[in-house]
């Protein structure tokens, strides 16, 4: 496995695997679609880079079998407090997930937070997936009790399906850095 930083000619790809990890019907090859109850896009080149642009110290961490190979993974990371990072978009190709590359991934994700200065990293998953808050809980992920507003009306980031989404926050100790 090779994890890399995206460079800028790499947000397309990303982009395009971010999308069809969570939304449309080729997201119902995995099990971590939103496609029911969230349509249109999740996220674009141009959102990524304007993000990236606007967030220092935000990465997109990639994963290849090898370099130069398909993309196959990737996360976004970016620092939120001194030492509290936040981490999303957590993505697999569909058809890859029982690789177990998400944990891979995660994996890496908190050690490069970690070796940054990182002490916990957090993270929001929408209320209703609960497939997915029960994956991140065995990960060591636990519920803040604090909840972030679902952005009802901003298209980049889809067409919600339904009126009760939000976001809940998890939260990891990573220990010392």
């Amino acid at each position: 496995m090779l994890i890399s930083i995206a460079s800028d000619a790499d947000l397309d790809a990303v982009a395009a695997l971010v999308n069809s990890g969570f939304r449309g019907d080729g997201s119902r090859a995995g099990w971590t679609t939103e496609a029911d109850f969230i349509g249109g896009q999740r996220t674009d080149p141009a959102l990524l880079r304007t993000e990236l642009a606007a967030t220092p110290g935000a990465v997109v961490l990639t994963l290849r079998d090898e370099p130069g190979g398909e993309l196959l993974g990737s996360v976004w990371l970016d620092p939120e407090e001194p030492d509290i990072w936040h981490l999303g978009m957590l993505t697999v190709r569909p058809d890859l997930q029982a690789r177990q590359l998400g944990r891979t991934l995660l994996a890496e994700a908190e050690s490069y937070a970690s070796q940054r200065g990182a002490r916990r990293m957090r993270l929001t998953v929408i209320n209703i997936r609960d497939a997915l808050i029960a994956w991140y809980e065995r990960r060591g992920y636990v519920r803040t009790g604090a909840w972030k507003p679902f952005p009802y009306g901003d298209e980049r980031f889809g067409l919600p399906q339904r009126g009760d989404l939000r976001f809940e926050v998890f939260e990891k100790e990573l220990g010392p850095a």
